[in-house]
């Protein structure tokens, strides 16, 4: 979700937000979100910003940055008047990097039906903490599946419907990743980064990030600096040839001009790759979610009407998927 909608006021994106993304999620966010919309001297800084640079996420988690904790509505608007330039300056440094770990519980089941071994590149990686599918363990309510790391984090995930789980993870035998702005779990300001990026109220996730920064240290993988589209052939050449390539993303496309969208699309069809896209309902072109079914509680209205859809190659909607991994419900 990029919490910025094209062809919407600013003001009605902080709404949507508070209403749509942050509730039932993060009251204290909902809160700001809405006060936000209201207040002109908030309104008329995110006017000087370009247009992909004004969503809440990265206004909040630029305030989070410089103020040492989550922004109220009284000193966020301090913060508006009397640095401008210091939050203007994190802002345009930085992107809505939110590298969620649990997601991977959502990808195991398409990852693990897959011929293996699998050679996974993920695009958006940030600090790659997504690429450790295997290396976690996961937890389906009761079914559980043991990673390759006895030190990683279990990872909880509802499932619904007819989930095939898996009775392990698969063999991984390559794995890189891609982003415009590669975070390093093992720098500080990354890592601080990445901690600002978390929601006030949610529980559980500041720990999982934690333990999923320590699993990426002790397992260093590649994140590549580049495009998703530019640069994507250069990083998949180095796949092994013997490998199913495993080309995916999460929340990452909502982010890309459409035209670009789907030249990527080409782009993975062209190398061969199983494309696996984890974003909203309506982000890969051609694909009609199915019927909305009620989601679990505590997930605001974007968790009543489903999260993000699981694609696999750009046609085929295998599941709904909570964007925080929460839980998943399959479709296939």
């Amino acid at each position: 979700m990029t919490g910025l909608e094209p062809g919407v006021g600013i003001a009605e994106n902080y709404r949507r937000f508070a209403r749509v993304e942050a509730a039932g999620r993060s009251p204290a966010y909902e809160r700001l979100a809405l006060a936000v919309a209201d207040d002109p001297v908030v309104l008329g800084f995110l006017l000087t910003l370009p247009a992909l640079k004004r969503q809440p996420n990265l206004l909040f988690a630029a305030a989070s940055f410089l103020l040492g904790t989550a922004p109220g509505t009284g000193t966020l608007r301090r913060l508006v008047t009397e640095s401008p330039a210091q939050l203007t300056s994190v802002m345009l440094a930085r992107r809505t990097q939110t590298n969620e770990a649990a997601r991977c519980a959502t990808l195991l089941p398409a990852l693990a039906g897959l011929p293996e071994p699998l050679a996974l590149l993920e695009v958006g990686a940030a600090a790659g903490l997504t690429l450790q599918v295997d290396r976690y363990s996961y937890d389906y309510g009761g079914h559980r599946v043991a990673g390759t790391d006895p030190q990683a984090p279990t990872l909880w995930c509802d499932p619904r419907g007819s989930v095939p789980l898996p009775a392990r993870v698969p063999e991984v035998c390559w794995r890189a990743g891609l982003d415009l702005n590669p975070l390093d779990a093992g720098a500080d300001d990354d890592v601080r980064w990445l901690t600002c990026l978390l929601w006030p109220g949610e529980s559980g996730r500041a720990e999982r990030l934690s333990a999923a920064l320590a699993t990426a240290r002790r397992h260093r993988v590649p994140v590549y600096q580049g495009d998703l589209l530019d640069d994507l052939e250069r990083v998949a050449t180095q796949a092994p040839a013997a490998a199913t390539l495993v080309v995916y993303h999460s929340a990452v496309l909502g982010y890309v001009a459409e035209a670009r969208r789907r030249a990527f699309g080409a782009a993975v069809r062209a190398l061969g790759a199983v494309w696996l896209s984890n974003e909203g309902p309506e982000v890969v072109a051609g694909v009609t979610p199915p019927a909305v079914s009620e989601a679990p509680g505590g997930d605001g209205e974007a968790g009543r009407q489903g999260g993000f859809l699981l694609v696999r190659d750009g046609t085929h909607p295998l599941a709904r998927t909570n964007p925080h991994g929460m839980w998943l419900e399959w479709l296939a």
